[in-house]
């Protein structure tokens, strides 16, 4: 079984495994290099890291159109309940099972709030869709337990920040992705704004595909 991933930008992807799609971290509206508007992304589910306004995005909008369900964190789920989403809270070390797969909550060194307003702890995301496992790690610093998170959930595919500044930089991403030791890590959180990176330079894991997507761009992990 195939699963279809998706770049949307900064720290933004879709998940299609053909019947279900999931969307991570959909920050469309005032994002430079966002590949399509809200209105035009349809998903079962938005999966959400932290509360940070560039992570949590369109959620509202794109789960009100669309009925999905916002998985996240304890306090994200509560304000998206509050919003009038369907929402399942969960914390680091828990798993939620859905009817397309799952997803556990790691845990991520950064900070959380949407708006002033505490949203708990960043978390990093394990998801499992159409037989492969996915591991986006969010906004997070390096930390050796990526080794120990790798070797539990086995990932696949590794998603990785590398933009510096407000999470690791290329070089700290490149231990963080063979700490994890998935056989393809995809950067982000990169070139989305002038602070950060411009490019994945500097990012080269040892013995470790480096799959570079373009906003927009699909790649189908087989």
């Amino acid at each position: 079984m195939a699963l279809e991933i998706t770049y949307l930008g900064h720290a933004g992807f879709l998940l299609s495994d053909g019947t279900h799609t999931v969307a991570i971290d959909p920050f469309l509206t005032g994002n430079p290099l966002a590949p399509m508007t809200e209105d035009a992304l349809t998903c079962n589910a938005v999966l959400l890291s932290h509360g940070h306004e560039d992570h949590i995005g369109d959620t509202v909008a794109i789960a009100k159109r669309c009925g999905a369900t916002i998985i996240a964190n304890y306090e994200i789920a509560s304000w998206s309940t509050e919003q009038g989403l369907d929402s399942i809270g969960a914390n680091p070390g828990g798993k939620v099972t859905t009817d397309w797969g799952w997803v556990a909550l790691t845990q991520a060194f950064h900070s959380s709030s949407y708006g002033g307003r505490p949203m708990g702890v960043a978390c990093g995301l394990v998801v499992h869709m159409g037989g492969k496992t996915i591991y986006h790690l969010g906004d997070t610093g390096l930390f050796s337990d990526l080794k120990l998170i790798g070797e539990i959930y086995k990932p696949d595919v590794a998603c990785i920040p590398i933009g510096d500044l407000f999470t690791m930089g290329p070089e700290l991403g490149t231990r963080a992705a063979e700490f994890v030791g998935a056989p393809v890590a995809i950067p982000m959180h990169y070139k989305t704004f002038p602070p950060l990176a411009q490019s994945a330079v500097g990012f080269a894991p040892s013995g470790i595909q480096v799959k570079e997507l373009e906003p927009g761009a699909t790649w189908s992990v087989a």
